[in-house]
């Protein structure tokens, strides 16, 4: 059993809290048993897998499934857990996968797409990742200058849905957004000064749904890509609402137009 916090794995794993270290050592955290059994849904291998005794005599099947996955695996004690996750009370068992082997890329042509610029809070993204699982969205894209797709926080937040939904990081959002007009589909962004509601858009057609940065909201430059946008109504001087509860908002009320 790992009991010592300067075991050469345990310093590395604690380093993966950092973005530049995730992106050196080209790993990235999983925490916690929904993320093991989303993980175990996927034909992909583990770099390491360290879980507590109690966890293991709970979960002894999933352990025995990671073990068959991972190239390393550690019972360790309570304290290095605590160590190397990121929540304040894991539940028991932490690994590391290389980065780059998931998510799947989305592929075209699909029904329902969401595309994120600038989006800064993971809890934010995996929020709205989880939510898209839950609405049938067929893929993501995000903008490389935005929170990593792979940061602990994001996977903890999508409670486990982060494996379901094809995700793509891309430096060229524009690009994406002419291969589904190509492909047939609508492009609709969310603005504060848009004539129209979004439950005015005709969404039961195949459609690209834009949003942005928390505070700043979408660039002109993929504003001026959209065929058409859209407001979500607020009142009492309210600025807008978070971009989680936007997403959740629009992505409904596809369902509901859909039937």
């Amino acid at each position: 059993m790992l009991t010592s916090l300067q075991n050469p794995l345990v310093k590395q794993m604690r380093k993966l809290r950092s973005r530049s270290h995730r992106h050196e050592q080209q790993l990235f955290l999983l925490e916690g048993t929904h993320a093991m059994e989303g993980f175990c849904s996927l034909d992909a291998p583990l770099a390491a897998v360290c879980a507590t005794p109690h966890w293991i005599e709970a979960h002894s099947q999933l352990w025995e499934t990671l073990g068959q996955r991972s190239e390393r695996v550690e019972e360790v004690s309570l304290e290095v857990c605590r160590a190397i996750a990121t929540t304040v009370n894991p539940d028991g068992v932490v690994a590391t996968a290389a980065r780059g082997t998931w998510p799947r890329s989305p592929q075209f042509p699909l029904n329902l797409g969401l595309i994120l610029e600038r989006l800064q809070d993971p809890g934010n993204l995996g929020t709205i990742i989880r939510t898209a699982a839950a609405t049938d969205v067929g893929g993501l894209w995000l903008s490389d200058d935005s929170v990593d797709l792979d940061h602990p926080k994001v996977l903890r937040a999508s409670a486990g849905e982060w494996f379901r939904l094809p995700m793509e990081s891309r430096s060229d959002l524009g690009t994406v957004v002419a291969e589904g007009r190509k492909m047939g589909m609508q492009i609709i962004a969310t603005a504060p000064t848009a004539s129209s509601t979004y439950w005015e858009a005709d969404l039961t057609k195949p459609t690209l749904i834009l949003l942005g940065n928390e505070a700043a909201g979408l660039s002109s430059e993929l504003l001026n890509l959209a065929d058409g946008e859209v407001r979500i109504p607020v009142g009492g001087g309210v600025e807008s609402l978070n971009v989680a509860i936007a997403a959740a908002l629009l992505l409904y009320e596809t369902q509901r137009q859909l039937g």
